[in-house]
């Protein structure tokens, strides 16, 4: 039997990316900023919660990254990006695809939303929020 710091043979830990590197950041800028703006329409966010959501980027910047898809993002917008990513992943696992488009903007009873909206929850909350909600499905998905 494996301890936490040791894996069985032959399986080995998958090293994150360095999202602290520009290089790291340039690589994958664009494909995050595609995805972004995909659940954005998806979600049917509004300008100014997407922005929430990015961190409170300004109208501009906003604008500007809608324009153009190149642009490079910072390690903390591209991990909201990716907690956004497998938020939404989770979402399609659990419930069909109307559901799982609708579920971000839909009053939720869970005595963490208490009663109000995922998405309200995440903008108030930021990115700790954002951490919590994935944190909730992963753990819906996983039966528990």
């Amino acid at each position: 039997m494996a301890t936490l710091n040791q894996l069985p043979a032959g399986i080995a830990w998958e090293k994150p990316a360095d999202l602290s590197s520009k290089a790291v950041q340039k690589r994958l800028s664009p494909s995050a900023v595609r995805a972004f703006l995909k659940i954005r329409e998806l979600w049917e966010l509004r300008d100014e919660d997407a922005r929430h959501v990015l961190g409170g980027i300004s109208n501009g910047a906003f604008y500007e990254l809608k324009r153009k898809a190149r642009s490079s993002l910072g390690q903390d917008r591209l991990t909201r990006i990716s907690v956004l990513t497998g938020i939404f992943e989770a979402l399609n696992i659990l419930y069909s695809k109307k559901l799982a488009d609708r579920w971000i903007q839909l009053p939720n009873e869970n005595p963490m939303f208490e009663g109000e909206t995922p998405l309200t929850y995440i903008v108030r909350g930021g990115l700790p929020a954002m951490l919590r909600v994935r944190q909730l499905l992963d753990s819906r998905r996983g039966g528990r």
